[in-house]
């Protein structure tokens, strides 16, 4: 049995997953403006475990959102998943943050492009655009949305994260769908961590670090 502990710290989530064989076992989150991640993560670890009765030697590997995202998030979710590794001896796999968030969206949205967004303060987020099929239709970039029709391109799209909130109204005229019920989850780990589980694809414990994505870029309106 491949018990893999997923943990996403990247947002104002704090989740943690259980899965076995690539399905969800146990599942505990909570979003808070807080940031409580620090208080919250070891005890939703423990709270998992024991809900699911396995033990933490029984764990093959930890996943962890690899950013973008709050810094401090990060890093905490990134520390935890690593003394994890390091005390068990089992692998690290890393998780893009808004690839999770888009395969959550894919199974809602099937036939779709997806917008995944995170809050990065005022108007900026960082975010991603894929296709039905988690194909790449725009990178990762960190952007401020200053443009009302910025990534038309794209559309029709389904957009969601918490960076999704602030550009309801500032998008309510165009052809796209806001979904505010998809957030940030451990969850969302699942199929890819496994994936990776099953094709070895593993993080340097030592020297792996998160994905913060610091720069961002201002659109200009086109004439």
């Amino acid at each position: 049995m491949d018990y893999i502990l997923h943990l996403e710290t990247s947002t104002k989530a704090c989740s943690v997953a259980l899965s076995c064989n690539g399905e969800l076992v146990e599942l505990k989150e909570s979003i808070t403006d807080a940031y409580s991640h620090s208080e919250s993560l070891t005890l939703y670890i423990q709270e998992v475990m024991s809900s699911a009765r396995i033990e933490m030697n029984q764990l093959k590997a930890v996943s962890v959102t690899s950013g973008p995202g709050s810094y401090t998030g990060l890093r905490i979710g990134v520390s935890t998943a690593k003394g994890l590794c390091y005390a068990l001896g089992i692998p690290l796999i890393a998780v893009d943050s808004l690839v999770s968030m888009g395969t959550l969206a894919k199974e809602k949205y099937p036939n779709q492009n997806l917008c995944a967004l995170i809050d990065a303060r005022r108007m900026e987020v960082f975010s991603a655009i894929y296709s039905s099929d988690l194909s790449i239709l725009k990178p990762i970039s960190a952007d401020v949305l200053e443009d009302e029709n910025e990534y038309a391109q794209f559309e029709p799209f389904v957009y969601f994260g918490d960076g999704a909130i602030k550009m309801e109204a500032h998008w309510k005229n165009r052809n796209c769908t806001i979904d505010p019920e998809i957030h940030a989850s451990a969850k969302g780990q699942i199929s890819i961590a496994f994936q990776k589980f099953q094709n070895a694809e593993f993080e340097n414990v030592a020297y792996f670090e998160p994905f913060y994505l610091k720069d961002f870029v201002s659109t200009q309106k086109k004439a």
